[in-house]
């Protein structure tokens, strides 16, 4: 099985990426992020094949964002129709986690058990390969959604049901596309593995993720409207974050992998509610 994974990684990286389109890239970013039904796209190939990432991410963004619309659309009704702040960021993160499967936490969950739970790089990466949760992996999960529900339960406190679900689609977004970078900057920490499968992005992918993050970004909080200050407040912060982890899973496995990017984005994510409700408590940078 590493042997077939090898020569489809050395078939990849001399093959010269093909863009698809944006309808297909994000199709494709939609199936792999997310567990939403997504049909194949018109001219789109096997869909069941592995994707090649070197360009396709550049649609990260958009997707991002129709997989963070049906936890928006929770948080807007549920704090329009008089729920509780608390009870409404409960739904909208249980929308976020049935929407992706909890994919994102359990890369966070096996991050947290092998980074912290083993003395070298081999055993901290077969750690992450056991389908069991240690305790590291189980406090970082209770961490993350307690870390979560309360900050989005702040926002809509202070900001109201548009704000919140606002800070939603933006956490959504910037949460994901900072997974582009770190996959392109840091090398796979397992040469057969699925990180290394699916290729690293290209220089100009992670500028394309980046700009339509930005510009995404900074639509949708002065559409609702959102705190420009918890905005700039949580890119810093997710920025620091997310760059802290890259160093930190190449120092102690050699690199990234598909856990560590799972774990990239929920931090990010925490990252991005804290600065929407640390500046709505009159926090400024």
């Amino acid at each position: 099985m590493a042997e077939a994974i090898q020569d489809e990684v050395a078939d990849a990286r001399e093959a010269e990426p093909v863009w698809p389109g944006w309808l297909v890239a994000t199709a494709i970013c939609l199936r792999f992020y997310s567990r939403l039904p997504v049909p194949r796209m018109p001219g789109e190939g096997d869909i069941h094949t592995l994707p090649d990432f070197r360009l396709v991410p550049r649609a990260v963004p958009l997707a991002a964002l129709v997989i963070g619309l049906p936890a928006a659309l929770v948080a807007l009704g549920a704090g329009l129709a008089g729920v509780s702040p608390l009870l409404a960021a409960t739904l909208a993160v249980t929308a976020l986690v049935l929407t992706t499967g909890g994919l994102h936490e359990d890369g966070l969950a096996d991050s947290a058990d092998g980074l912290f739970g083993g003395q070298t790089p081999e055993r901290r990466l077969e750690i992450m390969k056991d389908s069991r949760i240690g305790s590291y992996g189980a406090l970082a999960l209770g961490l993350s959604l307690l870390l979560r529900v309360t900050a989005l339960s702040a926002i809509l406190t202070a900001a109201g049901p548009w704000g919140a679900a606002g800070a939603v689609l933006i956490a959504a977004i910037m949460s994901r596309s900072t997974g582009v970078a770190l996959v392109a900057n840091h090398p796979p920490a397992r040469p057969a593995g699925a990180s290394a499968a699916v290729g690293r992005p290209t220089r100009g992918t992670v500028w394309w993720a980046a700009g339509l993050t930005i510009v995404g970004s900074l639509a949708i909080a002065i559409g609702v409207p959102m705190s420009m200050w918890g905005l700039a407040i949580g890119s810093q912060l997710t920025a620091l974050a997310v760059i802290r982890l890259g160093r930190l899973a190449e120092r102690l496995i050699g690199g990234q992998t598909g856990d560590i990017v799972g774990a990239a984005q929920q931090i990010a994510e925490i990252a991005v509610y804290l600065g929407f409700a640390l500046a709505l408590s009159g926090v400024r940078p």
